[in-house]
């Protein structure tokens, strides 16, 4: 499992994850996921449009980070994911906890735009 990340110019902070997210893969990226989603700005994008394969550990890391961002008034997309992860975030109701997008352009537009009062 591999992390990049990038400051976009309109703020939000892109993540990008390539590889598998299994308990192996994502034991790698764990402790830098967090740092990146705890000290960056309250918007975050994370791409998995290069990501192979989603377990519950997977799973269990993306919606923990979202939950804190959330608790300090930011926010988390997902963005392209591939039609088996896809699947499995559909069958798990993530779209219900974390947005998600057909891509960073479109996941992006939601977060730049007006969060909905509830």
């Amino acid at each position: 499992m591999e992390l990049t990340t990038a400051q976009r110019a309109d703020g939000i902070q892109h993540i990008i994850l390539a590889g598998r997210m299994d308990g192996d893969g994502t034991e790698k990226i764990a402790d830098r996921f967090t740092e990146i989603t705890a000290a960056r700005p309250p918007r975050v994008v994370v791409d998995l449009s290069q990501v192979r394969f989603l377990s519950s550990v997977g799973i269990r890391l993306l919606l923990s980070n979202a939950k804190s961002l959330k608790q300090h008034g930011g926010r988390m997309a997902i963005a392209g994911p591939q039609p088996l992860v896809r699947e499995v975030l559909d069958i798990v109701g993530m779209p219900s906890m974390i947005p998600v997008h057909a891509d960073v352009e479109t996941a992006c537009a939601a977060l730049n735009a007006p969060e909905p009062i509830v």
